[in-house]
């Protein structure tokens, strides 16, 4: 008896009562193995689909799980350019209850208890009500400040994983190779180098604490331009010596776990159904093993942008086939429009099956299955009070001062009267994916708590970043039928021909038709439009009124045509003069057609329009005549889908400079933005220049800190400042040109370059030496300098390394970062800093693109710049 007994507790008793996946005790292969092995064809496509969501589980569409949730109440476009509002109004203790309650119904609920991944955006602070709002992204590049990056991105980490988020869509480590793409702001600027160390930065502190994060986009999407999702051309071997690396390096060195594609296609197919891209070179060659996800939408613009698809489930097909893992769509009811690919065997067995693998694979190792919730005691005083303290200190060390004459900065505390102008000074804006911040505050604010009791300041906005002379007219003064609006008829033809295919009422004409038609049933790329109705005076005189948008359109008030440009041809802003009446009703039609699927529309007037911008600048003039010093807080607009065409500030804050130069009294601008700006019209005049980029909820500190010299500054660039933007795109680490770098009108120099940022005192660079000059490939050199604080201040100096090789086997970029390190020096104190040079650092792609370090010399340089390299010396590999 005792001999069977002990036979039969030799025999594997089924875990769980043959629920493998359920014990935690079995290898997570094991139990990815058991739980695909019980899944239905819909609980597989339901782990490959993400949307988000408020939360609701009630009606049953949820009932054979999902992949995961962003918990939101209000997922729908955003007027300020972002793709998605995440901002929702609950606080941290609100939000975790809501993900554990939604996270119960899925674990307790559904067949087979497969716990959701809560997921978010955290591009530079969580973007949640309550949270830390840290420097835009292209700021954190700035600081050069890697250490203090993990640190910030450690908070906002802490301040996900308090709420119960898992996996944060951040972040950006594309290229900021044209800095008119209006998503520069989200990176960490035009280098590989640099990119790949803050993203590295970044990524380690999620990652460490259990969250995942998705670099993106994959890959490179900026295009020819510098437009957002543009088509990409490039080789192999341009992908490899550039967008790659970041890209790369994170999943390698970084451990991140999972990867966005981009909108744009490559080479041809869309980068969210490219099998070269998705298979054989991220998993087949990189050996990812986590999941990759597409961008919000982007697996529907096979469809319906790059016409490689001829419906939404053949676009689904198409990218799980490719190595897609996860369809990120922003409604629920998406769904139903892939879900077909899945049913009728579209979508190969087992490449859904090792998506869903990857996805079940990352909720084992997140541990979900056994503690999918968190607790509910939240102690957000604490977070706050260290976010505030790391975004000041980030704000801080981003600030690039770029010019400086007769040290008018910082500002004397002899200085009684401060003249403050921009909308930016009171704005305190965060940039693109932010939340709404805590406790943020202004320029205005802080500097004048900060400045002597006997100062004063006084602000005016001066010039606003919009052009102001025009506005869309509102449905205040439009009705039809005695209600608000004008009566709107669609036509499935160019010429308002028939019966109308769509009838409905529009508030205002405001229309921008680029990826759909107006209706279901009207094609993109052809038909036309007919508003009707009463237009009312709100003031008596002689106004302007028109059309903006793709010609095509026709204006008529009281049935006289005023505007005729029925000719497609181009974009044109159309505006004539018109006598109106107090009070008065006009007849108003409008027409409009299309015919190549891209449709916009504005009707326009000056009627309501009280800024007189050439008044504001007078009085601004006034103002800083009377003052010591006038600081103009100037701003830009950008962000996803709105990239510049002019690199120029906006509105009329260009005038507001230059007349300000005008008074005699010292001039300083700071840019509020994420990406370069021209100065050729205006610098000359100015004393000093420094760029903000978005700061965070600290700025105002920090700024106040910078502009008093309570703070040194230490930023530098990440991205190359172009004189001109007929000189983009324009990036320090090109290729060497076949003839030369000028134009026959303009330097080929750029206004400010790469790494470039100035300081309240000096340093001086000396004394290079290798410890060995010669070495052979597989060996390390140190090469030591000294760095000494030759000024009257305290600073940091961002010291930069770069690389030259002399002569190689394939061409290579003119110079390469290939290391940086921020040193702190007290007014004349002297040290000597070290930077190892490895052969990872030497190496490059042979002409059959594997990797090789070659033997001859390279160019060692290190100095405060791209451009300032006082130091250089030669190694050379055997």
């Amino acid at each position: 008896m005792k001999q069977l007994l002990f036979f039969l507790l030799l025999i594997p008793v089924p875990s769980v009562f043959g629920q493998l996946y359920k014990d935690a005790t079995q290898p997570v292969e094991v139990r990815v193995r058991d739980l695909l092995s019980k899944m239905t064809i819909e609980e597989k496509f339901w782990q490959v689909f993400m949307i988000p969501s408020d939360g609701d589980t009630t009606d049953g569409k949820l009932k054979h799980g999902i992949f995961g949730l962003q918990l939101s109440a209000n997922a729908q476009g955003d007027a300020g350019g972002q793709l998605l509002s995440y901002n929702t109004s609950d606080n941290a203790s609100q939000l975790v209850k809501k993900i554990n309650n939604t996270q119960r119904f899925f674990v307790e609920k559904t067949r087979l208890g497969i716990p959701i991944i809560p997921f978010d955006e955290a591009l530079h602070g969580l973007v949640r009500n309550d949270a830390a709002s840290f420097p835009q992204a292209i700021a954190m590049a700035a600081t050069w400040d890697t250490t203090l990056i993990k640190l910030a991105a450690g908070h906002i980490a802490e301040e996900c994983k308090v709420r119960g988020i898992r996996q944060i869509l951040s972040p950006v480590i594309n290229l900021a190779t044209d800095v008119r793409w209006g998503r520069t702001e989200e990176t960490y600027g035009e280098d590989p180098f640099l990119t790949t160390q803050m993203g590295l930065a970044f990524v380690r502190a999620f990652e460490s604490r259990g969250i995942i994060t998705t670099p993106k986009h994959f890959v490179a999407n900026v295009g020819d331009g510098g437009r957002d999702s543009y088509p990409i051309h490039l080789s192999e071997r341009a992908l490899e010596e550039t967008h790659f690396i970041p890209f790369k390096q994170v999943i390698q060195l970084g451990n991140a776990r999972s990867i966005m594609t981009a909108y744009n296609s490559l080479n041809g197919t869309a980068c969210s159904s490219n099998k070269w891209l998705l298979t054989e070179k991220l998993k087949d060659e990189w050996k990812f093993k986590g999941f990759v996800i597409s961008d919000a939408n982007a697996v529907g613009g096979e469809l319906v942008l790059h016409r490689t698809a001829k419906d939404y489930a053949e676009s689904g097909a198409h990218a799980i086939n490719a190595g897609m893992d996860v369809i990120f769509q922003t409604d629920i009811t998406h769904a139903s429009l892939f879900y077909p690919a899945f049913e009728n065997g579209l979508v190969d067995t087992n490449r859904l099956n090792d998506a869903v693998s990857r996805v079940l694979r990352a909720k084992f190792e997140l541990g979900l299955f056994e503690h999918p919730y968190v607790s509910e005691e939240i102690d957000e005083n604490t977070l706050h009070q260290e976010g505030s303290i790391l975004s000041r200190q980030v704000a801080k060390e981003s600030i690039v001062l770029l010019k400086n004459e007769q040290k008018t900065l910082p500002i004397s505390y002899t200085t009684k009267k401060i003249a403050l102008f921009g909308a930016d000074a009171i704005e305190a804006r965060l940039g693109g994916y932010s939340g709404p911040g805590y406790q943020k505050v202004s320029i205005l604010q802080e500097l004048g708590n900060h400045i002597d009791k006997k100062a004063t300041i006084t602000y005016s906005e001066g010039a606003s970043r919009y052009d102001l002379s025009y506005e869309i007219i509102s449905t205040n003064y439009l009705t039809s039928d005695g209600t608000p609006g004008l009566k709107a008829a669609y036509f499935d033809n160019t010429e308002l021909n028939g019966t109308p295919i769509y009838e409905c009422k529009n508030e205002v004409v405001d229309f921008h038709w680029t990826l759909y038609s107006p209706h279901e049933k009207l094609k993109a790329d052809h038909y036309s439009a007919r508003w009707t109705g009463e237009l009312t005076a709100p003031e008596s005189g002689n106004f302007q009124i028109g059309l903006e948008g793709n010609d095509g359109f026709r204006l008529y008030l009281d049935d006289k045509m005023l505007i005729d440009r029925w000719n497609k041809q181009s974009y044109h802003t159309d505006l004539v003069n018109y006598s109106f009446k107090k009070g008065k009703k006009y007849a108003i039609r409008i027409e409009f057609h299309e015919t190549q699927g891209d449709g916009k529309l504005k009707l326009l007037w000056n009627a309501t329009t009280k800024a007189d911008w050439k008044k504001e600048i007078d009085k601004s003039v006034e103002i800083a005549k009377k003052s010591d010093i006038a600081i103009v807080v100037a701003g830009i607009t950008e962000g996803e889908f709105q990239d510049r065409a002019s690199l120029k500030l906006p509105g009329h804050q260009e005038e507001l400079i230059q007349a300000l130069t005008t008074t005699g009294t010292p001039v300083v601008v700071l840019i509020v933005g994420g990406s370069a700006v021209s100065m050729e019209n205006w610098i000359d005049g100015t004393k000093a220049v420094a760029m903000l980029w978005y700061p965070g909820q600290e700025g105002g500190r920090a700024v106040s800190d910078f502009l008093l010299g309570e703070v040194n500054p230490s930023g530098k660039l990440p991205i190359t400042f172009p004189m001109n933007e007929a000189q983009l795109p324009l990036v320090y680490n090109h290729q060497p040109t076949g003839r030369g770098n000028d134009y026959n009108n303009l330097s080929g120099q750029p206004l400010f370059p790469f790494g470039f940022g100035l300081s309240y005192t000096q340093f001086a660079y000396s004394d290079i030496l290798l410890d060995r000059s010669v070495i052979s490939k597989n060996e390390k050199a140190i090469v030591r300098f000294k760095l000494k604080n030759v000024g009257t201040r305290d600073g940091d100096e961002v010291v930069q390394l770069y690389i030259k090789d002399i002569l190689s086997s394939v061409v290579r970029p003119v110079q390469e970062l290939k290391g940086f390190q921020r040193i702190h020096l007290k007014a004349g104190e002297e040290k000597e800093v070290a930077f190892e040079i490895t052969p990872e650092l030497l190496e490059q792609l042979d002409t059959d693109l594997k990797p090789i370090v070659e033997s001859g010399e390279f160019r060692i340089m290190i100095g405060s710049s791209s451009k300032d390299l006082p130091l250089k010396t030669i190694l050379t590999i055997q």
